[in-house]
């Protein structure tokens, strides 16, 4: 098996966008490539729109013009895959259906060198299916690209059941030096990050489901926390119908478990033909722009008797704002069970998974509010994304009076957040997702699928999260993040909620 993969000549089957896009990246790191495409004229057409687009980009100044016909030089679109018989290295990008990939590759065998590796970009398909025909199995790699390859640096390096260690191992350095950023996953459904990202559409699709807030509302407190774009509008942007289908394949091939459950609410959207961005309607209606979200009413606080509970990077953030406001430092009781604020006319505090219901009956106060977790100021400011947005959900118990709702708000406000107002939901929006992130995370290293520090740059790579699972889990805690996940299994009662074994280790060792 060759044990280097410089300079050898690239095929890549399938001249999609993907396609295309690694026939780019391999012909930019110096390889021969020929593109093939099962469609008659489809590789030739591919590789004139590539041209294109590198001499677009000469004319903005991010390459010369030299290096633009250099890189379409070194592209040549092949019209049987007999013709590839010298390549040393096989990308199948084609469709995602296993039968047609078996097939590509069965034939490719009889055509390549025995020393030639086989990868392919599947983003779902096991990689040990698609290995099992061939008569050597141990040479196919997964290869998962992110789109638009030229610009996404994550690569997944899957290996299957066969896969053998060193093929993995060159198609690691390989992507290394094509630029890209490589993790190793095992091939498991979602691989990595299709599988942790599962959560960040389930919960807000949850939410909305049970009315506890608006999409426009829920994706602002989602961008507040430093992700680049809220689920809803990301979703738009996938196409519902993509989504969903992604989401029925890791529910389907994990069995059924229920933590990976199909939404209803999307189910709708696909059956109505909103797809999103592409028929002109989802959750929002286009080229119209998103609304913005109102911000609850305010009634202003009388800001006394200021007491900070429990401990914690949360109950850090509402100190440095406090601070911030010229009303610092206050007095502190780090042994309570709960964090946030106490003054004068109630509490706020910070969720903890219950409900304020929950909380309020629990405490013997009816004047409490809980506000979603401030997961960005937790975070250190290097490693938590710039925004400009600044809100933050809070919820009240539902027999609260409207004047106690606008003090509450008016507390958030004080402390320069943009108040927004959730139906009495456990965990609200930031809180729930980001436990369930890191959960789906924590059960993914537990299974072998990758590391931690695989996790975190999956997530923030192939995703642009702000910051990975286990950076959130450092500045959070895994009592913390337990604490929700058991609020959330003891409101919901299914298995949904459960949380990792993985965590559950690390509780005792904290």
């Amino acid at each position: 098996m060759t044990r280097s993969l410089k300079g050898v000549p690239v095929l890549v089957v399938g001249a999609g966008i993907m396609g295309t896009g690694i026939a780019q990246v391999a012909a930019q790191a110096g390889h021969k490539v020929m593109l093939f495409d099962a469609m008659a004229g489809t590789a030739k057409e591919a590789k004139k729109r590539l041209a294109g687009t590198l001499n677009s980009l000469a004319e903005k100044g991010k390459m010369s013009s030299q290096a633009a016909t250099d890189i379409a030089a070194q592209i040549s679109a092949i019209g049987s895959l007999s013709e590839a018989s010298a390549a040393g290295l096989v990308v199948e990008a084609a469709v995602e259906n296993l039968q047609v990939k078996r097939s590509i590759f069965s034939e490719l065998e009889s055509i390549v060198g025995e020393d030639c590796l086989l990868a392919t970009n599947t983003s779902s398909i096991s990689v040990t299916a698609i290995a099992r025909p061939l008569k050597s199995p141990g040479r196919l790699v997964g290869m998962h690209f992110f789109n638009p390859v030229p610009l996404m640096k994550l690569v997944e390096v899957v290996s299957g059941l066969h896969t053998e260690p060193a093929a993995a191992a060159v198609i690691f350095e390989l992507s290394q030096a094509w630029g890209k950023v490589p993790v190793h996953a095992r091939s498991t459904p979602g691989f990595i990050v299709n599988r942790i990202a599962r959560p960040f559409y389930a919960e807000t699709l949850a939410l909305i489901q049970e009315q506890a807030g608006e999409a426009h509302v829920l994706d602002a407190c989602l961008r507040a926390a430093g992700f680049r774009m809220g689920p809803c509008a990301l979703m738009d942007l996938i196409g519902h119908d993509t989504n969903l289908a992604v989401t029925k394949s890791v529910f389907e091939a994990n069995f059924g478990d229920k933590r990976f459950m199909p939404s209803l609410l999307q189910q709708e959207l696909v059956d109505g033909g909103w797809f999103g961005r592409k028929t002109g309607r989802g959750f929002y209606r286009y080229p119209e722009a998103a609304p913005v979200p109102e911000a609850a009413a305010v009634l202003r606080p009388e800001m006394t008797d200021l007491v900070l509970h429990g401990q914690g990077p949360g109950v850090e953030a509402l100190a440095r704002r406090l601070i911030a406001l010229g009303l610092g430092p206050v007095a502190r009781q780090p042994e309570t069970a709960w964090q946030g604020i106490e003054w004068s006319q109630g509490l706020l505090m910070l969720t903890d998974g219950r409900t304020a219901n929950e909380a309020a009956h629990a405490l013997g106060q009816p004047h409490l509010a809980v506000c979603d977790l401030p997961i960005r100021d937790m975070m250190q400011p290097d490693t938590a994304a710039a925004t400009t947005e600044n809100v933050l959900a809070f919820s009240v118990p539902e027999q609260a009076s409207q004047d106690w709702a606008g003090l509450a708000a008016g507390m958030l406000a004080e402390l320069g957040y943009t108040p927004v107002r959730l139906a009495d939901c456990p965990g609200l929006v930031v809180g729930r997702t980001t436990a369930m992130l890191i959960n789906e995370a924590a059960d993914a290293v537990l299974q072998g699928v990758c590391s931690e520090e695989g996790a975190d740059a999956a997530m923030k790579l192939g995703v642009n999260y702000p910051a990975g699972p286990f950076a959130w889990l450092a500045q959070w805690s895994v009592a913390g993040v337990v604490q929700m996940l058991e609020a959330l299994d003891g409101h919901y009662r299914g298995e949904r909620y459960r949380v990792s074994p993985w965590l559950r280790r690390r509780q005792w060792l904290s």
